[in-house]
């Protein structure tokens, strides 16, 4: 399944649901995504769920708690006057 990952790919926790960051960089035995105001995550093949259309899915309960809370921060940075 990993074999088809390709850098730039968005990455999900749940499909339909917003993307969480991007595939920077495909490894032996992990990705490295960007999460934004977070910076890079590596996240090993396992926690990969399913991937389909330039989409990643990751399975949360194999995450970091560090990039969990990463991904719920995402936003906390931006300007609410900009949108």
């Amino acid at each position: 399944m990993h074999e088809k990952i390709q850098e730039g790919f968005d990455v999900f926790l749940h499909d339909g649901d917003g993307s969480v960051g991007a595939v920077r960089q495909v490894r032996k035995s992990e990705l490295v995504i960007y999460v934004e105001n977070a910076g890079d995550f590596e996240v090993p093949f396992s926690a990969i769920k399913d991937t389909d259309a330039e989409k990643v899915i990751l399975d949360p309960a194999h995450l970091s708690p560090k990039l969990l809370d990463a991904i719920r921060a995402r936003h906390n940075a931006e300007d609410p006057k900009l949108g």
